[in-house]
């Protein structure tokens, strides 16, 4: 049995005086097992090599991640837009920093900030501060945990406006609705903004949609000071996002059950493990033992989505001087044009940003949209299947005003649908476990 031959993979590692020895229980398309040994020399893996493959340059994605190279020696290169959202864990110097690095510089080499924006959240406040100032950033590197989670509240309203733009135009994802605006804009007859804007301004014509990318470097902190409604974001941005171009990368070196919650598991399906302490550790991150059998510096477990078998990859290694020339480059290029809404209310009303036309929104749901209710009364509904004033009153012990301003606003992000002549709302969200 091969349980037998994992339990005895120090046994085997002693007898063959190796540092350690990972059992592959599953080889696809050969009925024997594997044991990967390490070589006696390491080598390097430069990021320039991977970026400079044939895999980076054929792959058509503007969200292509650069990961390493196999232990064949091939390039791994990875789409983020088909995970569509990517869980990284693994304990204090396996090479996580670098690896993220790595990945967002090569977004950087492969996406323009019209077809890329990004959210990094840097509790550490080193990590990601070095990016700090490029076109890309739709926001100021955020170090405050508050503001976290005022960023993650503000990516599901725009994904719940792009979802209506794209309702409204009658495509099914993002692609589809920049092809469409594109080539409205080429005929000369651009497209208008269908959905109902404030009294007394213009309607705006429809610009083509970027991808935005949310990096949390250590959201571990952010589940600490913020706690479920963290986890609750996460989860709907995961279930929805994709076809809205919304992608997630979670980094955190503490892959325990409290942060990586069974909610935040079920829909982050891509996963990398680096180097870990325990087998139960490495249960956490890729529902499977392996991660702790890693030698460090960069090595990984990459488990793809629609995949239970985890390929082995040495991370690419970027310096700090490789960093500072790449982000001093695009800093000549233009300057970064950020969205004040996102570490503020949602309400108010102000220039819109090119490329990325923010939510403006009317009073009452502005209000209800802080309310620490909100986002816990969304996944009640989603789960009941059906939302009055009441229930919300009863299930959360507040008052009529309260809990109607919540169904309301539910109804102005498209959670609920408007009332019917006998007072009943249909709830239009996907159902919830």
């Amino acid at each position: 049995k091969v349980s037998k031959i994992s339990n005895l993979s120090k046994d085997l590692a002693r007898s063959l005086s190796v540092i350690s020895v990972r059992v592959v229980e599953v080889i696809p398309g050969k009925s024997v097992i594997g044991l990967e040994l390490p070589n006696k020399d390491r080598e390097t893996v430069g990021l320039q090599e991977v970026l400079g493959s044939k895999a980076y340059a054929n792959s058509r994605s503007a969200l292509s991640l650069a990961l390493g190279k196999d232990i064949g020696g091939n390039p791994v290169v990875v789409d983020l837009a088909k995970m569509p959202h990517l869980l990284v864990a693994g304990t204090t110097g396996a090479g996580k920093s670098v690896s993220l690095n790595a990945m967002l510089l090569s977004l950087l080499y492969k996406a323009t900030p019209q077809q890329l924006r990004m959210i990094m959240i840097d509790p550490k406040m080193l990590e990601l501060s070095v990016y700090e100032g490029i076109p890309h950033l739709l926001t100021p590197v955020v170090t405050d945990m508050r503001d976290a989670a005022s960023a993650l509240r503000w990516c599901v309203v725009e994904m719940e406006r792009r979802y209506r733009l794209m309702a409204a135009l009658g495509v099914r994802n993002i692609a589809g609705y920049n092809a469409k605006v594109h080539e409205a804009a080429e005929k000369g007859a651009p497209l208008f903004d269908p959905l109902p804007s404030v009294d007394g301004e213009e309607q705006k014509v429809l610009q083509e949609l970027p991808q935005i990318v949310v990096l949390a470097d250590e959201f571990a902190d952010m589940m600490v000071v913020v706690g479920k409604k963290v986890e609750t974001l996460i989860a709907r941005l995961a279930q929805k996002a994709r076809a809205a171009g919304v992608h997630l990368i979670l980094a955190t070196q503490r892959p325990s059950v409290d942060v990586i919650t069974g909610l935040i598991k079920a829909n982050i399906p891509t996963r990398i493990a680096f180097q870990v302490s325990s087998k139960i550790d490495s249960r956490t991150i890729l529902d499977q033992s392996g991660a702790e059998q890693l030698l460090g510096h960069g090595d990984m477990l990459y488990l793809a989505p629609g995949t239970g078998v985890p390929v082995r990859v040495h991370g690419a290694y970027v310096s700090d001087d490789e960093v500072h020339r790449v982000v001093a480059d695009w800093r000549q290029k233009g300057k970064p044009q950020y969205v004040d809404e996102i570490l503020q209310d949602l309400s108010g009303d102000s220039e819109g940003t090119p490329g990325l036309d923010k939510f403006v929104s009317g009073e009452p749901e502005s209000d209800a949209e802080q309310d620490p209710l909100y986002d816990e009364a969304v996944a009640m509904v989603a789960k009941a299947r059906k939302v009055s004033v009441s229930s919300i009153q009863r299930r959360f012990k507040i008052g009529y005003n309260r809990a109607a301003r919540i169904v309301e606003t539910m109804e102005q992000a498209g959670v609920v649908s408007k009332m019917e002549h006998n007072g009943s709302r249909e709830v239009l969200v996907p159902a919830t476990e």
